[in-house]
């Protein structure tokens, strides 16, 4: 199922940014994204880097402001390391948790300031919460494709973490003519054995024994493996 999550990106002004951040939403499995007033007008550079991701660059949403790419969204977080009175301050982890998580009510947004002076203080006011990377104070600034892609990246790990795991693909069973050869082989030995004497509770007792092994649903490998190990006993029996 595809979540209503979307990356809006605030005047992108690098090609090549567009083109790697395109790349690293494919590869977690995103697609949803609006420019806001681009200034990268030559797109060359972004296709050479959106590896096997073109048709993000074609599908992109543009508008010409915050309010109108949010418009519809239930949850708006902005990047941005500001400490504003009232908006949270989380981790990329817990937002990647809570857009999956509030994706269910509606559409949700993660919003990225441009690469030189980042979101406004208006644009700021506009997100219910904020986040920023933990980065080392000697270099705290990151690359807008790479905030792109670590964000990315917890949204991916929060989906799966969410998803129920796919169910284990079912071996091959075993046919009915199979199951007949398992019964038959298991006859021949029960009566050379003295198992079934009795003429006419045979069937009634070959059944009764059988009926474990019909009831377990046996596998194509199993019956296969039931009938070695019987046609290994029965050969025994008869050279003994």
């Amino acid at each position: 199922m595809v979540l209503p999550i979307r990356f809006v990106l605030m005047r992108p002004r690098n090609a090549e940014n567009l083109g790697a951040a395109a790349r690293a939403m494919k590869n977690c499995g995103l697609s949803e994204w609006t420019w806001v007033r681009p200034e990268a007008e030559d797109l060359g550079p972004a296709r050479r880097l959106a590896v096997h991701a073109e048709e993000l660059l074609d599908g992109v949403r543009r508008e010409d402001s915050l309010e109108a790419a949010v418009a519809d969204c239930v949850w708006v977080v902005g990047t941005s390391s500001r400490k504003v009175e009232g908006k949270r301050r989380l981790l990329p982890r817990a937002v990647g948790e809570e857009l999956v998580a509030r994706a269910a009510q509606g559409p949700v947004a993660i919003v990225f300031g441009d690469e030189r002076s980042g979101l406004t203080n208006a644009e700021v006011e506009r997100c219910h919460d904020l986040s920023a990377v933990p980065t080392d104070p000697s270099q705290p600034s990151i690359n807008l494709a790479q905030a792109v892609l670590l964000y990315a990246y917890e949204v991916r790990m929060a989906s799966l973490a969410a998803a129920p795991p796919p169910p284990a693909p079912l071996p091959v069973a075993a046919s009915d003519a199979e199951l007949a050869r398992v019964e038959e082989t298991l006859e021949t030995l029960l009566k050379a054995g003295g198992f079934l004497v009795d003429p006419h509770a045979g069937r009634t007792g070959l059944r009764d024994v059988f009926a474990p092994l019909r009831r377990s649903r046996l596998t194509h490998h199993e019956a296969r493996l039931w009938l070695a190990a019987l046609h290994t006993l029965r050969k025994r029996l008869a050279s003994g």
